[in-house]
């Protein structure tokens, strides 16, 4: 009750006009989030989606118009906003929220609110990179892919999951779109979800709005007590909320905690073992495609922290590409 005695309007709103807000999708969701986010008074949102409008989406993505097919989601999404309600709205990952922090800046510090859906199901977390858990921590949560018999794969799927295997397993291997499928390629990532998607629309697997509506709601509701602080947000102590509503409605709020071992924000140092005969261009090559690294441009120091090649500014990396040819046990 002292909390809300002490809110304001006017100074909520004076508080929202200075308030950037960046918003990765226009889906589904994002149309959800970016209404909320208008009305409730944040003034600058920018959004990113490299997607355009589909015919199927007309029934769940409320921005979109039969008339806008075909154009890109993140401008057509923009300019609805704007024409409605007074703001600058304009059309423009997890490792990158935490490169972007400076631990003597608490500024550069960015939360990062993620929300997903599927079916019934859906889910929303704060994570506030280096000091909480982040995606790569939580990936554990993600439940092994339960096996589906081929017969229901190529005959009638019943849940989208159905289509994705299918596009992966039956529609690659007769279409051979690539070579090889890389699952860090954009464009073999969005064949493959066109093809589950085409499957999905002719089987008549929907998906569902209202719980795109309770999960967006959800996200905006952390964004407005993180920018106002009018309550505790999820974050520090409780950083993830669950949703289902399979049977009746049901939510659970916990904390995730941080991993020290994260590749991504721990700071636990990792033993790798390396073939003192390979290049340390090889060697490099060979950090991608490590499960425990995944890194395509490391720039690699010794353990004295002499630099051994360094990917900017360009002109270290001018100064140490000559050790690319080097062999690793030199």
């Amino acid at each position: 009750m002292d909390l809300l005695r002490q809110y304001s309007s006017e100074a909520a709103a004076e508080v929202n006009d200075g308030i950037k807000i960046l918003v990765i999708g226009a889906g589904g969701l994002g149309c959800e989030i970016l209404k909320n986010l208008a009305l409730s008074g944040f003034k600058t949102i920018h959004v990113i989606d490299m997607d355009t409008i589909d015919v199927s989406n007309l029934n769940r993505q409320f921005l979109f118009r039969h008339s806008d097919v075909g154009k890109s989601k993140a401008e057509v999404a923009a300019k609805f906003v704007e024409k409605r309600i007074a703001l600058k709205l304009d059309a423009g990952s997890n490792s990158t929220l935490v490169d972007m922090v400076d631990l003597d800046n608490h500024e550069s510090l960015k939360p990062l609110i993620d929300g997903g859906t599927e079916g019934f199901k859906g889910q929303s977390r704060v994570i506030y990179p280096t000091m909480t858990s982040c995606i790569e921590c939580q990936l554990d949560m993600h439940a092994p892919r339960a096996a589906v018999p081929l017969c229901t794969l190529a005959t009638i799927p019943r849940q989208p999951e159905h289509c994705i295997e299918w596009a992966h397993i039956m529609a690659w291997e007769q279409e051979k779109p690539f070579p090889k499928l890389d699952n860090d390629d954009p464009e073999h990532i969005t064949w493959l979800y066109k093809k589950a998607l085409a499957r999905a629309q002719e089987f008549k697997i929907p998906a569902i709005a209202s719980t795109n509506a309770i999960i967006a709601a959800s996200c905006c509701n952390e964004a407005f007590k993180i920018a106002v602080s009018t309550n505790p947000a999820l974050g520090m102590q409780e950083n993830y909320m669950m949703y289902s509503g399979n049977d009746s409605i049901y939510t659970y709020t916990f904390k995730h905690e941080k991993k020290d071992d994260c590749p991504v924000c721990g700071n636990a140092a990792r033993s790798l073992s390396i073939d003192p005969n390979v290049t340390l261009q090889e060697f490099i090559d060979s950090l991608a495609h490590r499960p425990e690294a995944q890194l395509k441009k490391p720039s690699i120091r010794s353990a004295d922290n002499k630099s051994l090649y360094m990917q900017s500014p360009e002109s270290l990396r001018v100064k140490t590409e000559h050790n690319l040819t080097r062999r690793m046990g030199k």
